[in-house]
């Protein structure tokens, strides 16, 4: 039996806790309101976000941080991309040699142009860089709640990466190994922009042709990107890349293809954002990926409508005609 530190108790922390827990691991979930805590432990269910999905015994839910994470071995981080860093830097000093460092979270962080690892680093001050593990996929907490076939692959120093294999393993729960921490993560953050962009055209009906050209186009870039970046491309043909790429754009579970839907039927962003419960990763690592984009000077032209659409009011039938009368040129 281990001991699991999740931290964060949104829909994928609870669904990961469960997981875990139903292994028979020792497991803490942190939720940072202190009500919320208490209303998670009494009902022993997240009926918000995963509603009828009861808690093992072995799950317990906190808003005392120190409790959650005394005699860790694994601390898995489980919060909105853009607020990893203040969750990290308040559990800094906490960290020790043997524990393993799990990030769930997607994006790219929009004031310094950082990954999700290069982040934590930064926290944890050159400690302990060995154990972060990405953990990264085709995964919706709600079809993984309900005990679904699900893979996903664990990144990271293999020997760390194994570790987290053999942790979440389970009948339903298949975890692949990689040591390609820069493209999965690069993946995760840019499957998020064009899967806006996927509900952006279903939003306007143009059908399957368009989405099926953007999803596939979209790849070339998120190679292009990631190349730029030192990863390597046969890792975006993986479950990190287009098997991500394909749940993110298709699902109906997806936070990120709902916004692109809603923008594309002429909502606005904000209103679109207000009306959510959980976070549309993608709104924020648009603006990440696009202004990284400049810095490398890497031609995007699909990051680039869709951050124009989002953040520049611009219209989404305009945009796709530009897209579609660019020059002319080979597909390769």
């Amino acid at each position: 039996m281990k001991k699991i530190a999740v931290l964060g108790a949104g829909s994928w922390g609870t669904a990961l806790a469960i997981v875990l827990a139903e292994k028979n691991h020792k497991v803490n979930m942190w939720e940072r309101d202190e009500k919320i805590a208490e209303k998670l432990n009494s009902e022993r269910e997240n009926t918000k976000l995963l509603p009828n999905i009861k808690f093992p015994d072995s799950l317990k839910v906190s808003a005392d941080l120190d409790k959650v994470l005394e005699e860790a071995e694994f601390i898995i981080f489980s919060v909105p991309s853009q607020a990893l860093r203040e969750v990290v830097a308040k559990i800094s000093e906490k960290i020790k040699d043997n524990m393993i460092l799990i990030n769930t979270a997607k994006g790219i962080e929009i004031k310094t142009g950082e990954s999700l690892s290069e982040v934590m680093k930064d926290e944890i001050k050159g400690k302990y860089h060995k154990n972060i593990v990405v953990l990264s996929g085709p995964t919706h907490a709600e079809e993984v709640a309900q005990k679904l076939p699900t893979t996903i692959v664990a990144v990271g120093e293999l020997e760390n990466a194994k570790k987290v294999q053999e942790l979440f393993n389970a009948e339903y729960f298949r975890v692949y190994v990689s040591e390609d921490i820069v493209g999965a993560e690069i993946g995760a953050a840019v499957k998020n922009c064009l899967a806006i962009g996927a509900g952006i055209i279903d939003g306007m009906g143009y059908g399957d042709n368009a989405k099926a050209a953007m999803i596939t186009r979209g790849v070339a870039e998120m190679i292009r990107f990631g190349k730029a970046l030192g990863a390597d491309e046969k890792t975006f043909t993986g479950l990190t890349g287009i098997g991500d790429l394909i749940v993110t754009c298709a699902s109906k579970h997806s936070r990120n293809r709902y916004v692109g839907e809603k923008l594309g039927q002429g909502e606005s962003i904000e209103n679109i954002l207000n009306g959510m419960v959980m976070v549309a990763e993608g709104v924020p690592t648009v603006k990440a990926v696009y202004f990284k984009m400049l810095e490398l000077e890497i031609d995007m032209p699909i990051v680039k409508a869709i951050y124009q659409i989002i953040y520049e009011g611009a219209n989404p039938k305009e945009k796709v005609k530009e897209l579609m009368k660019r020059d002319l040129k080979g597909e390769f």
